[in-house]
């Protein structure tokens, strides 16, 4: 990308193959890029760091490593790895070949992922770990109401609270989606294109509101959010609140956390994403026994990124989208 702007000015070109200049980093042949909404709006927008064009975009990646630097210890020539990594303009992303790493952000891709599969994971899946466990708390047998649970966190955020123990509630658009998130454990599904999503919660919860809610969609939304959550509440929000109507939510003392899963990269926190490492890998058991599951709903080649682009702009994904690179 050379300056900011709608789907065509993504553009292949070539670059010098990157090299090992720490003694910890890897270069990892990526195999596939995983698709976010993010990448979308730093095209549109301009990279959230001012680094002078081009900029190569993708946070996800997933391939193999080809070379060490003398200090790795963890990982071998050949190993499978998957990981956040650039992408937001300081660095170069994962729209590419190659990429180097820090040993210590790449986790192992677990048994039974493909390449595509694992480049679908870390943002989406991280984004949702964090949202339930570090901002609202989930505990077992809560009610949670996820927004979008069909979607690229939606899908995860609904998996690991059923496995957390929670009582599950989403909003989907379709009866496609409906039977989707069904199969991934939700108990209660709303088409909020037909039904009022807070009439339905409060008749699901005997009209307390349910414990905590994951907000993926933002403006008028989260106001009305607040009405579905119960007095002493929790919401784990993943936009700007922008000017939501605050009213209810302090009389009924409802904890807001935000969530932005980028913050390690943006502050260069190492520790925290040594955590996100960890995160995939402690969750890696879930993945290999079939208890979460990643859904790539479309596969682009790296060249198509611009055809991949205008359909992640239009925001109707099943689940995630990935490139595949060769």
């Amino acid at each position: 990308m050379r300056k900011p702007g709608p789907p065509d000015v993504l553009e292949v070109s070539d670059f010098p193959d990157p090299e090992i200049r720490e003694e910890r980093h890897v270069i990892v042949q990526l195999e596939s890029s995983g698709l976010n909404p993010v990448d979308a709006k730093q095209r549109k927008r301009g990279t959230v760091y001012p680094a002078p064009p081009p900029h190569i975009l993708g946070i996800d990646g997933a391939g193999t490593v080809i070379e060490r630097g003398k200090k790795v210890t963890r990982l071998q020539k050949g190993s499978r790895v998957y990981f956040m990594n650039g992408g937001i303009g300081k660095k170069p992303g994962t729209y590419a070949q190659y990429c180097v790493i820090d040993e210590a952000f790449a986790a192992i891709i677990p048994e039974g992922l493909s390449f595509v599969q694992a480049a679908a994971v870390p943002l989406g899946f991280l984004t949702a770990w964090e949202t339930l466990f570090d901002r609202i708390g989930l505990k077992k047998d809560e009610r949670i109401l996820i927004h979008a649970g069909a979607g690229g966190v939606g899908h995860f955020a609904v998996q690991l609270a059923r496995i957390a123990g929670a009582h599950v509630c989403t909003t989907v658009s379709s009866p496609e989606k409906k039977t989707f998130v069904e199969k991934l454990g939700a108990e209660k599904v709303i088409l909020y294109r037909e039904k009022d999503f807070v009439e339905e919660v409060l008749d699901w919860t005997q009209g307390k509101g349910v414990d905590c809610a994951v907000e993926t969609v933002g403006g008028e939304n989260i106001s009305r959010t607040v009405s579905a959550v119960k007095i002493y509440g929790r919401i784990g929000m993943l936009l700007d609140p922008g000017a939501a109507h605050w009213k209810e939510a302090r009389l009924k003392n409802i904890v807001c956390g935000l969530e932005m899963v980028l913050t390690p990269q943006y502050y260069d926190i190492r520790e925290r994403r040594i955590r996100h490492r960890q995160i995939l890998e402690e969750q890696a058991p879930y993945f290999e026994n079939g208890e979460l599951q990643v859904n790539v709903g479309r596969t682009f080649p790296i060249d198509a990124a611009r055809e991949a682009h205008r359909i992640l702009e239009e925001g109707h994904a099943l689940g995630k989208y990935a490139l595949t690179v060769e």
